[in-house]
């Protein structure tokens, strides 16, 4: 039985708005940091170092405040010329999606639609002599469903991550993975796969309505409060969010998606998501033995001592939620997955900067 040994005790912990701070709804405050000069050099690495890869846009948050925006290099288009990458660029989140899923089902579980412990809602399993039935929703959300997706990216081996997205899964992602027998029993295994969030994503279909009717869900529900205009989710023939991979937004936007989570649900007087939703984003249940970080319900947790946790995609896309420092820090760019210890570091530099110009969420630092 996988059942870790050693999962650091996470207490959640949230930063409140400084008081009398406006929402960025719709624009961001802005303010220095008394180390704004050594952040800046920090951030300039990122899009200079070579073994940190190309990358594309840094969004560094504090008190709600934005201290460093940048941006660099060329977004690639199948229908046009490459366009330079800023502000308004449309970034794709790729796996950092699952972690919008996380609170658009939090949502739910919060008005008692799902629930967390019942066999998970999937017609495939539904059978009384079907193994998969014993699957809870907890489970999938952990990533500890025990299905047999492989999640390999290189070429000619087998992988079920490819097929979903571009060969014969790629017309009903859930359908598809529903169908894959298990290889461990439910709850006893680690094992990351984004079919798995492509199911949880029907599961949600199911209760919200697919297509059109999933949009207005979205964006009733997260983009429109947090003023994510520029969120763009993209939906497989079934009508279902792809939400293993497909969501396009500016790095601004990102950076908001990452402060609702930091203010634990709140955004401008409305709980969006509840506290105690939120929470479960912090406490993780596996660690990945590739990466070292520990992983939650659709979120990774890295354990360091100031609960930094964050939605990770493909290639080194980052929104990392640092809640004792009232801090969120952005990356997009193109890095090979084997430099993530890199990308881990710099982040890590990033937040040993913040650390020292940090002050009490109800102070009034200087903008």
């Amino acid at each position: 039985m996988d059942q870790p040994n050693e999962l650091p005790e996470v207490t959640p912990r949230f930063a409140p708005q400084p008081e009398g701070l406006a929402w960025p709804s719709e624009e961001w405050p802005r303010m220095t940091s008394p180390f704004q000069d050594e952040l800046e050099g920090v951030v300039d690495e990122m899009f200079t170092r070579e073994e940190l890869a190309v990358t594309n846009a840094v969004v560094v948050v504090q008190h709600g405040r934005v201290l460093v925006e940048r941006y660099g290099g060329v977004q690639e288009f199948f229908d046009r010329s490459p366009e330079p990458i800023v502000a308004t660029s449309q970034l794709l989140s790729w796996s950092m999606a699952k972690s919008v899923l996380h609170m658009i089902i939090g949502t739910l579980v919060d008005e008692h639609r799902l629930s967390l412990d019942d066999p998970a809602p999937v017609p495939e399993w539904g059978s009384s002599d079907d193994p998969r039935r014993a699957i809870r929703l907890r489970d999938l959300l952990a990533m500890r469903d025990g299905l047999g997706f492989v999640e390999n990216y290189e070429i000619g081996q087998v992988s079920h991550v490819i097929e979903m997205l571009f060969g014969e899964g790629k017309e009903d992602m859930a359908g598809y993975t529903a169908r894959i027998e298990l290889a461990h029993e439910p709850d006893t295994h680690f094992n990351y796969s984004s079919g798995t969030t492509n199911v949880l994503s029907r599961i949600v279909a199911d209760q919200v309505g697919r297509g059109d009717e999933y949009l207005a869900y979205l964006r009733t529900r997260l983009f429109d409060p947090l003023g994510m205009h520029s969120a763009v989710p993209t939906f497989d023939p079934t009508g279902v969010f792809v939400a293993s991979s497909y969501l396009h937004a500016r790095a601004l936007d990102f950076a908001k998606f990452g402060l609702l989570y930091l203010r634990g649900g709140e955004w401008a007087g409305r709980q969006l998501v509840s506290r105690e939703w939120c929470a479960t984003a912090q406490v993780p249940h596996s660690r990945d033995p590739e990466s070292g970080l520990y992983y939650s319900w659709q979120w990774w947790v890295t354990g360091d001592e100031y609960g930094t946790y964050l939605a990770s995609g493909y290639e080194g896309q980052m929104i990392n939620v640092v809640p004792e420092l009232d801090a969120v820090i952005v990356r997009f760019g193109h890095s090979p997955e084997e430099g993530f210890a890199q990308r881990y570091a710099w982040r890590d530099r990033v937040i040993s900067v913040l650390a020292k110009s940090y002050v009490p969420s109800n102070s009034n630092p200087r903008s």
